[in-house]
């Protein structure tokens, strides 16, 4: 697994993440959130490669890298998430943004499994579960989501999982 977001818009800080959840599909511990606050998941089989806070130049603004073969056993589902940072006080939502999407690349192959363009159908929309990856039968599996929410923070997102 690879890149996870680029494009955007300059002022608007769009946070890619990745919440870790158990078999219950709940949030492990916070550590298991991985996000500009925390870059390393515990295992060290998910890093998130820094924070990008303009959307400004080319390519991918911020990714995170998975390496399936060293997620522990305990860990069933990693969701991946994007959400804009403060939104609520600088009053921004995705339909205020252009040529910024939410890709997952599997950096192996340089498949593009799923890619998401944010400044489309997401007006009014602040978070997005764009995707997961699961275990199925002993093997791991990708399901592309583009859930749409209105959660104004990362925070807020998790809670679903806990």
């Amino acid at each position: 697994m690879g890149k996870l977001f680029g494009g955007g818009s300059a002022k608007i800080d769009c946070d890619a993440s990745v919440i870790m959840l158990g078999e219950n599909g709940k949030l492990i511990r916070k550590e298991h959130v991985v996000y500009f606050g925390n870059l390393k998941s515990p295992c060290g089989s998910v890093s998130h490669l820094g924070d990008n806070l303009t959307g400004d130049g080319d390519g991918d603004d911020e990714q995170v890298v998975v390496q399936l073969n060293k997620v522990p056993n305990d860990v069933h589902r990693l969701v991946f998430v994007v959400n804009i940072y403060d939104c609520v006080n600088r009053k921004q939502d995705f339909g205020m943004i252009r040529n910024a999407y939410i890709r997952v690349v599997n950096k192996d192959s340089g498949q593009e499994l799923a890619k998401f363009n944010l400044s489309e159908d997401y007006a009014g929309k602040t978070a997005l579960i764009a995707g997961e990856v699961y275990r199925h039968q002993g093997e791991w599996k990708f399901s592309a989501l583009g859930q749409a929410t209105g959660d104004v923070s990362l925070s807020e997102l998790t809670r679903k999982y806990q």
